[in-house]
């Protein structure tokens, strides 16, 4: 793990930034015969001897937080550190119309009630396993909901309600290209389109005025993965980074950054793909079928 994180941080900085940056993660001051400049990773490691596994960990959190780095997140899953605290307990998803309205029934419980828009989205309330969210108990929830015993009918019934929440054909592409995973095997992690992820309850019209905007109330898709890991999957439009007359905006993007960083700290994983990825359906298939290949069938290596 030292030196997964050493190695990030001397690949992605300059020399005359490693100092500040290590300050920045709140590491002890360099002595006087210590010198980034005559080796960065030399310098880091240095910093992070007298740190044990959940300091690491922690640390490559942040890390994490201000750029990829795949071998360094692996590492973070197998040291424990992968996942969110805290139980899952209020799953909103799949919305098919306007945001619903949402109130605090039993607030000492965390229990809420979707007051107005309850038929335009769907509420897993069921409790979430040490083997996350597959799409087989996905199934089993919806034919309770249906009262069905035909379980094929069934998965066929709820693919289409979780794709009829999709708008926007590179968002559909995704669904359809990890659906064939779900048709396959219906142990892999269900996919959860349209997962509401905060909740502003204000209905002033002006974000800016209210006490905290939120910025990312809505994620694209959301994987419950064994560990408590949570993966988000972002699709980006034009208006992730720019106005609406097409202008690039630095604003917007930053902000989405910002958001990204807040969700790795927390501890989960986000991943965006651009619209124009996925606008050819051929080449965008191939790009996903990669990707859910290396997030979910990576093997393990056998030690940190």
């Amino acid at each position: 793990m030292r030196e997964a994180i050493a190695s990030s941080i001397a690949r992605e900085l300059k020399s005359y930034e490693v100092a500040e940056f290590c300050e920045r993660l709140g590491l002890e001051r360099a002595g006087p015969d210590e010198d980034p400049f005559r080796s960065k990773a030399v310098y880091v490691r240095a910093r992070l001897q007298k740190l044990g596994l959940p300091e690491l960990v922690t640390l490559a959190r942040a890390v994490l937080a201000e750029w990829d780095d795949d071998a360094l997140q692996e590492l973070v899953h197998r040291g424990g550190g992968s996942g969110v605290a805290g139980e899952l307990k209020n799953l909103v998803f799949a919305s098919t119309g306007p945001k619903p309205e949402i109130v605090l029934r039993d607030a000492l419980n965390n229990a809420i009630e979707i007051t107005k828009g309850a038929d335009s989205c769907l509420v897993y309330d069921r409790p979430l396993p040490e083997e996350g969210l597959t799409w087989s108990a996905l199934v089993d929830w919806w034919a309770e909901r249906l009262h069905s015993s035909n379980l094929e009918v069934t998965q066929r019934h709820l693919y289409q309600r979780l794709a009829e929440s999709l708008a926007s054909p590179p968002e559909q592409l995704l669904f359809r290209t990890y659906g064939q995973r779900l048709a396959a095997n219906p142990t892999v992690p269900a996919l959860l389109p349209q997962v509401y992820l905060h909740y502003d309850p204000y209905l002033r019209p002006d974000p800016r005025r209210r006490p905290a905007p939120v910025i990312r109330q809505r994620m694209d898709f959301l994987l419950l993965l064994p560990q408590r890991r949570r993966v988000v999957l972002e699709v980006d439009g034009k208006h992730h980074y720019a106005t609406p007359d097409g202008q690039a905006s630095p604003r917007l993007y930053a902000e989405m950054v910002a958001e990204d960083r807040r969700l790795r700290l927390a501890g989960y994983e986000v991943f965006r793909f651009g619209g124009a990825e996925l606008m050819d359906q051929e080449r965008g298939r191939g790009t996903l079928e990669k990707f859910f290949a290396d997030l979910l069938e990576k093997p393990t290596p056998d030690h940190l």
